[in-house]
């Protein structure tokens, strides 16, 4: 439901057949695309085709008259010279890695000798890194009753120490975010969606989100287990927030050549500070309304079906609180030349009606309240849509359902890490509240699937993605242990650095150099591949050397 936007005029050819009228174009190749041939007069539509264009494809639109008397001409699309396989770098990439993967395993096999083992084991001393790590953060101990089962001792032997699947989980998203930011190769499904709809760049974030939540359980119940008052863990919330928001402010906007941060372009929302006000309320929530024995699974509850929802009752009545302002501000918002419960890109979308509405109400709320200097410039709107509207992805309206995806992380080790079974009851539950809002469909649905927007839809589905890939490894890594966690371990145990790191030395050597070709992905993913793996080198080393930026 785009407009149709100018290519180009093409001169008349004068009657010559040796030399008829020509232009060239450059077309994008992530849609497929309507052609639209207008006559010179009176813009009498001629032809109309529509085609999905390959990369680096040449192709000619050969146009002819067939009747001057009635005006029909033929329109023909001819293939010059096919597209080129854009997707090679990746398949290359993937064996480069597997390779990688192939040698790390040979080597593993090695260390099941006992003399190599031995030395390898006296000059790391792996085991006193494993101490430190394990006596800095406690989890949920199991609880009798699990104990009694074998089936589910199996599954709670884990939440003994600290779990490896939570930092797997955490690296995993952070690693994927890390090398999205450096450009994921210039492949369109590296980047966000323009508007509705998913691509790999849009999981990592709510993911990240997701398992912050998890952590907050653990780590409070831990701090309470030991005798911290919640005085004393209230003040560690709020100073941890406090940081994470000002270190959030001063990594989007790095300005550091221009010299200090100017209050008149200072951009105020970001990731970190979303980051930051979502753990404050969450972890604030609770650490109010928590009870003795609700941290580890003790509590009887008179249906185990709701064992997920019932000890979170006054929990969930703030978040459904939460979410109706959301809903309330979203559809009945009067927002000025714009239709109530606009959730469109503005721009040439919805047929051009609406340039100025980019994201409704939650785009109008951030530039009434922050101002239009101050939120993100460059929305992934503008690529397609063409929006000019500044729109933060990161703005006020959106994290009301980002502390609803961290509530429902929290939510995680009740029933699945300290219960010892696991109820899927309340994430098929979210599933279909998904189906339903979206009609299964892209942009057909009652509030569809949008990264830009945080929307309900958007947030049930990404809980339901974690959770599923969450269990897997948590099977894998703490419950079976066929899998270390390695490599996403190690930066998900030091993730405020590395994320930190990678946004402040994107623009440095060795993470970024000029290139021969910027129109080459096998050079793009060649750069961001390789600043992806140094960070996750750095952790590794980090970890050996035992050093770790917790905030």
């Amino acid at each position: 439901q785009c407009l149709y936007q100018f290519l180009a005029f093409v001169p008349p050819s004068n009657g010559s057949r040796s030399k008829p009228g020509t232009a060239a174009v450059t077309v994008d190749t992530q849609h497929p695309l309507t052609l639209l041939l207008n006559g010179s007069v009176g813009d009498r539509e001629l032809c109309k085709i529509q085609y999905h264009f390959g990369e680096f494809g040449n192709y000619s639109l050969v146009v002819k008259t067939l009747s001057t008397s009635t005006k029909t001409v033929s329109c023909d699309l001819v293939v010059n010279e096919g597209p080129i396989n854009s997707y090679l770098p990746i398949l290359f990439a993937f064996l480069v890695y597997m390779g990688i993967l192939a040698i790390l395993i040979v080597g593993r096999l090695f260390m099941k000798i006992d003399p190599v083992r031995n030395w390898v084991y006296k000059k790391l001393n792996p085991r006193e890194t494993d101490r430190l790590i394990n006596s800095e953060l406690g989890s949920p101990n199991t609880t009798d009753s699990a104990s009694s089962d074998p089936t589910l001792r199996l599954w709670s032997t884990a939440s003994r120490q600290r779990l490896r699947s939570l930092d797997t989980f955490r690296g995993l998203s952070l690693i994927i975010m890390v090398f999205v930011n450096y450009g994921g190769g210039k492949y369109w499904f590296f980047k966000h969606e323009s508007w509705n709809g998913l691509t790999v760049a849009d999981l990592v974030f709510p993911w990240f989100v997701f398992i912050m939540g998890t952590s907050i359980s653990l780590s409070l119940s831990s701090m309470l287990r030991w005798g911290s008052s919640k005085g004393r863990v209230l003040g560690k919330i709020l100073w941890r927030s406090f940081l994470l928001i000002l270190l959030g402010i001063i990594v989007v906007n790095p300005n550091y050549c221009l010299g200090p941060l100017s209050w008149d372009d200072l951009r105020i929302p970001g990731v970190l500070q979303r980051l930051g006000f979502t753990y404050l309320v969450v972890a604030a929530l609770e650490l109010v309304f928590t009870r003795a024995g609700a941290e580890s699974g003790t509590l009887e509850m008179p249906c185990p079906a709701l064992q997920d929802i019932l000890p979170y009752w006054p929990q969930w009545i703030f978040i459904l609180m939460l979410e109706a302002v959301w809903l309330c501000l979203t559809f009945l918002l009067p927002v000025p030349g714009c239709p109530r419960g606009y959730l469109g890109p503005g721009g040439i979308g919805d047929f051009g009606k609406y340039p100025n509405c980019t994201g409704g109400a939650a785009g109008y709320i951030d530039r009434l309240l922050l101002g239009e200097k101050h939120i993100y410039q460059h929305p992934s709107s503008s690529v397609i849509y063409q929006t000019t509207m500044p729109y933060d992805p990161e703005g006020i309206l959106g994290t009301i359902n980002t502390i609803f995806m961290a509530f429902l992380g929290l939510q995680v080790p009740l029933f699945f890490l300290a219960v010892g079974y696991i109820n899927f009851s309340n994430f098929l539950f979210q599933g279909i509240i998904s189906a339903i809002l979206t009609k299964c469909s892209k942009e057909e649905g009652f509030i569809p699937i949008n990264k830009n927007l945080w929307s309900i839809s958007y947030v049930t589905t990404m809980s339901c993605f974690a959770f599923i890939l969450l269990l897997l490894i948590y099977y894998l890594v703490d419950v079976k242990r066929l899998w270390s966690g390695a490599p996403f371990f190690y930066p998900g145990m030091n993730s405020i650095l590395v994320y930190t790191g990678h946004e402040v030395f994107e623009n440095y050597f060795p993470f970024k150099w000029k290139m021969q070709d910027s129109q080459s992905h096998a050079e793009h993913l060649t750069q961001n591949l390789t600043a992806t793996t140094l960070w996750v080198i750095i952790s590794y080393l980090l970890y050996r050397k035992r050093i770790f930026w917790k905030i």
